[in-house]
């Protein structure tokens, strides 16, 4: 695998390494030839089935990504709407992205387009592989990545430095040297003449260790740096020496210690370098100048640090001491940024879709004041029947066919698993369209119930309706199921719903091949575009509303089903009935759509779609019988 995603030739090594990006070092007969890594050790990618995606990232030398290949995935409209070509295509399209461009391609090719009807996937795949593999370019070096300027260099004299905080110092005067060490042997004379005057500086950046140290000692003292490793410039004046004597014998220098966050440094021989003379101008003249090695692996040269200088002295029990603290941090003129990440995906396709956004909030908009003024639009049945038609024509045409925005219990069963597996919004924010209409919807059914989407946003849902209207315009003879047996059909329905779900905690793949009792896919995502048992399927169902008007939404819409569990929650019931609704009259029953009108006149909220049909004729004096009775009586009394 190595050799194909980085198009190597002959023998190579593979090396596991397990730092700040783990994956793998890829060597060959010339030395390392790239890197390795998996999208889910890296970023922990999880796809939009809520389950892990894994991909075997390589990036090459220059920074650039060399090959992708997919491991594995639980993907929905991978499983059966798109082929292992496609996928392979997809992923392998990433070699040639440069990482170091922050628009993504930089000369190399262009990142492959999403997969049309497949963008939450292919999306989520996409910022796999660019985050994995930059985050991997920056771990090996490949790309700067926040870490010490080591190129850049102009001359700077000693103030000049002083002046931006590349250097400090901190004084300590002979009064209070004598006073932090009172009741020693050998007593500190007071005055304002420096005990010690303390200088640190990292010389890692060529502005401040060349100009200190000219350019042969300071490649000397580089060029001796271990990988990771960093150089610290102490110099002092005074009294006191911050070197001693005791690292003779024992290899500390006792009296200095580096202090970053919880860790503890200590400076020892091994990494010590005396410094005769100092090339920059303006210098002090100091007494002892020193350059100590800081190991990597606990030192982190871009976080501010301490440099505690600890004296003492003998008295007459034991020994008086006291510390300084000289504060040290490195400018931020010395330290290289990243480079800028990409913006997210889902940033850039909410600018992409923000028109098609804004007419599906438009239409959620139009509905929700269709809702909201539904007693006075029942009251004129044109009205109501042209409205009706007109946003279910638009439902399926605009937000189905041309947008795509036809939710599915895939969705449920994806979120459902995100929230147990790790919720990202970043996920479900990649296709705008959908979770636009997500929102609406489980808002809702918080306020009126599953009939928000069920009997108006759902484009599956008006396409039976309309052709099950044209159906009765031509004739077709519509079949009446009798009440037992309409509700003991409903059980199809909830307990695929819930075999879907459970199923999906097993394998996510056979609970997909299950989803696929759902014909959204086939007749509005992909527009009948599919293998012939999927479109047969669709014939069948559509075939069948013409009969039985819904006959998919009644007895076997599993997302249906989900909606209806929660909208159990609802907040308002506006939907009325007489007291005349089930004993004396069942016209309402007769007329609804889906059968949620039960024998007693009762409306099922678990069942209605929210047509607004039975409100229409109980509001019609030329229809509702209880009204055509009190309509007679009041022309009898006059």
């Amino acid at each position: 695998m190595a050799a194909e995603l980085l198009d190597l030739d002959g023998s190579l090594s593979v090396t596991r390494q397990d730092e700040a990006a783990p994956g793998w070092q890829i060597s060959g007969p010339t030395g390392v030839a790239g890197f390795i890594a998996s999208t889910w050790e890296v970023t922990r990618s999880v796809g939009y089935s809520g389950r892990p995606l894994d991909m075997l990232v390589a990036v090459d030398m220059q920074g650039r990504i060399a090959g992708a290949r997919l491991m594995r995935h639980a993907e929905p409209i991978l499983t059966l709407g798109l082929s292992d070509d496609d996928i392979a295509r997809f992923v392998g399209g990433f070699a040639g992205v440069d990482l170091a461009d922050p628009g993504g391609p930089g000369p190399g090719p262009d990142m492959p387009d999403i997969i049309s009807r497949a963008t939450v996937s292919t999306g989520v795949i996409r910022d796999s592989i660019l985050r994995t593999a930059r985050t991997l370019a920056i771990a090996r070096g490949l790309l700067p990545g926040g870490g010490i300027d080591r190129v850049t260099y102009k001359p700077r004299d000693w103030a000049a430095l002083m002046g931006q905080g590349a250097i400090t110092s901190r004084k300590v005067t002979l009064t209070e040297a004598a006073e932090a060490l009172a009741g020693a042997k050998v007593p500190v004379p007071e005055g304002d003449a420096p005990f010690i005057e303390l200088y640190a500086a990292l010389l890692d950046p060529p502005v401040i260790g060349r100009n200190i140290l000219g350019q042969q000692q300071y490649t000397r003292a580089v060029g001796a740096l271990g990988p990771g490793e960093t150089a610290l410039f102490v110099a002092s004046r005074g009294l006191y020496s911050h070197r001693g004597t005791a690292w003779r014998q024992d290899g500390v220098f006792d009296r200095l210690t580096v202090v970053q966050g919880e860790a503890r440094i200590a400076l020892i021989k091994s990494g010590y370098t005396r410094i005769d003379e100092l090339a920059i101008e303006g210098k002090p003249e100091f007494k002892e100048r020193s350059i100590f090695r800081l190991p990597g692996d606990e030192f982190d040269p871009t976080q501010p640090f301490t440099l505690e200088l600890r004296a003492s002295r003998a008295a007459e029990t034991g020994e008086v001491s006291f510390a300084a603290h000289l504060g040290y941090a490195l400018p931020a003129a010395y330290i290289t940024e990243p480079p800028a990440e990409p913006a997210p995906l889902w940033q850039e396709r909410w600018q992409e879709k923000r028109l098609q956004v804004a007419s599906v909030m438009v239409m959620m908009a139009a509905l929700t004041l269709i809702l909201l003024a539904q007693e006075w639009i029942v009251r004129r049945k044109r009205l109501w029947l042209g409205l009706r038609l007109g946003y279910l024509t638009l439902t399926l045409v605009w937000l189905g066919w041309v947008l795509g925005g036809q939710l599915s219990v895939v969705q449920v069963v994806a979120f459902v698993q995100s929230l147990l597996s790790g919720f990202r919004w970043e996920t479900f924010l990649i296709e705008p369209v959908i979770f636009t209409l997500w929102s609406g919807v489980a808002l809702g059914l918080l306020f009126w119930g599953r009939g928000v989407f069920c009997g108006w946003l759902c484009p599956f849902g008006a396409l039976q309706e309309l052709t099950s209207l044209a159906a009765r315009r031509l004739g077709v003879p519509q079949i009446t199921v009798p009440h037992a047996v309409h509700e003991r059909l409903w059980i199809i329905k909830y307990t695929l719903f819930l075999a879907i779900l459970a199923l999906s905690f097993y394998s996510m793949d056979l609970a997909l091949r299950l989803a696929e009792a759902e014909p959204f896919k086939t007749a509005i995502s992909m527009r009948m575009m599919r293998a012939w048992p999927f479109v047969a399927l669709v014939l069948v169902l559509l075939l069948a509303g013409l009969f039985i008007e819904r006959f998919y939404c009644r007895y076997l819409c599993p997302l249906g089903a989900g909606l209806a569990i929660p909208a159990k929650l609802r907040v308002f019931d506006w939907l009325h009935r007489r007291p005349q609704c089930g004993r004396e009259c069942r016209l309402c029953e007769t007329k609804c759509t889906v059968g949620a009108i039960d024998p007693l006149g009762r409306i099922n909220p678990n069942e209605c779609v929210l047509c607004l049909r039975c409100q229409v004729v109980m509001n019609d004096p030329g229809t509702c019988p209880v009204l055509k009775r009190r309509q007679r009586r009041t022309e009898a009394t006059t």
